[in-house]
């Protein structure tokens, strides 16, 4: 392990409580039965507690969407041939993209991060060149990339998250864009979490029974020429990995370093929060699972990190999509805190609202 990522970890340490309290006695005084809006209480808290303040600042919102190839697509495991991954970042770069609107709709900056596609992309306006390699290896045939590689991208990822927060922005969201990459996602998960393949590989981008049948097939493989040690989480992620879910582990180790919320998308995201998090279990003080996806190894990872969605909305796309919605009730249970009348404010009787 290199001495910057040593540092990186060392520097996490768990959610400050002291102030838990007095951060639930503002909820409990709002004008309203107690505990009435439920999960966007909750989310006022774990926000409020991040921050350290009772007033904590006004969320600021932006979606880092880590894009990358893998070697693995040549095996035919998805539906969509490699070359999408770079005609996909020029479309967030164009605000085409899924992301594009629901960012916008919860009033969110999307950042676009080249750490591993198979292109060489010009200057363009919001693209950030963080590229490690030109994508990953097959992982049938060997590592998908070198424990330095995953390293780097490790650090990369933290560096764009430290950059954006430098920036003032105060609530991260994951986001992911590479062919194939639910695949190395799927590999990540039985590894770490300890399932066979078939209990957490689901057909990404849509395939048939045949692909799903040899995605599977590909997976055991990748594994068994492997041989990952799931008490290493950097093992497991150079050899099975992707350089997306390498940089998203990144930016989520940064976000726990520096005391931000950072919101987790769906599958692929959250084998790299997966990552992290077996780096460094603090980091679950600053997580929040936006959703659960219809990709049967997301219950798995969501479950071994004890995390619950907040949606349930039948999501398979990443880019961030899940995490952008979610952005908007972290807001809106951050304005129930700081907008809300007390029942002293208010001049309402506190024990005349029904329980």
């Amino acid at each position: 392990m290199s001495a910057q990522l040593r540092e990186l970890l060392d520097s996490i340490k768990p959610v400050d409580r002291s102030l838990e309290q007095a951060i639930q006695n503002r909820l409990d005084n709002l004008t309203k039965p107690r505990g009435s809006l439920g999960r966007l209480e909750e989310l006022a808290r774990h926000y409020a507690l991040i921050h350290g303040s009772v007033s904590p600042p006004v969320p600021r919102k932006a979606v880092l969407v880590f894009a990358s190839d893998h070697g693995v697509a040549d095996e035919g495991v998805s539906a969509f041939p490699k070359e999408v991954t770079h005609q996909m970042v020029l479309n967030f770069l164009a605000e085409g993209a899924g992301i594009n609107v629901l960012a916008r709709h919860v009033g969110a900056d999307v950042k676009v991060v080249d750490i591993g596609v198979d292109y060489d992309f010009e200057d363009l306006p919001g693209l950030l060149h963080k590229k490690v390699a030109r994508g990953t290896r097959n992982m049938v045939q060997g590592p998908a990339m070198s424990r330095d590689e995953a390293i780097k991208a490790i650090i990369a990822g933290a560096e764009v998250a430290f950059e954006t927060m430098d920036d003032d922005y105060s609530i991260l969201a994951t986001g992911e864009m590479g062919i194939a990459n639910t695949t190395p996602a799927s590999a990540v998960t039985a590894v770490l979490c300890g399932k066979p393949v078939g209990y957490v590989t689901g057909r990404g981008t849509g395939i048939g029974d045949a692909a799903f049948r040899k995605k599977m097939e590909v997976i055991e493989r990748a594994i068994a020429v492997n041989g990952p040690d799931p008490s290493d989480p950097l093992d497991v992620l150079f050899k099975v990995g992707g350089l997306e879910i390498a940089g998203i582990c990144g930016m989520v180790l940064a976000a726990a370093a520096r005391r931000r919320m950072v919101i987790i998308d769906g599958f692929i995201s959250s084998a790299g929060a997966l990552t992290a998090y077996c780096l460094r279990p603090h980091v679950k003080d600053f997580m929040v699972a936006a959703h659960q996806s219809i990709e049967c190894g997301h219950r798995v990872q969501l479950e071994f990190m004890g995390l619950r969605p907040l949606l349930d909305l039948d999501l398979r796309l990443g880019e961030g999509t899940g995490a952008a919605l979610a952005m908007g009730l972290v807001e809106a249970g951050y304005k129930i805190l700081t907008e809300m009348a007390t029942f002293e404010g208010a001049k309402v009787a506190e024990g005349k609202l029904p329980e």
